[in-house]
């Protein structure tokens, strides 16, 4: 297997973790309830999908 010849600098080394980042959820408000929610996703407050109820909600 190959070894490295040279040492890597610290700052060769950091840049590899430099993009691993998070990042905030792209969220939309329901047309329903206005809560926030995921897009294309059943709102998880309410159960609707656009204008159908798909998950039966508070029962």
């Amino acid at each position: 297997m190959g070894n490295p010849k040279r040492r890597f600098s610290k700052s060769r080394r950091d840049k590899r973790a430099a993009h691993w980042k998070l990042t905030a959820p792209n969220l939309v408000p329901c047309p329903h309830c206005h809560e926030m929610k995921l897009p294309h996703h059943a709102c998880p407050h309410c159960g609707y999908y656009g204008e159908r109820e798909v998950v039966r909600s508070g029962e």
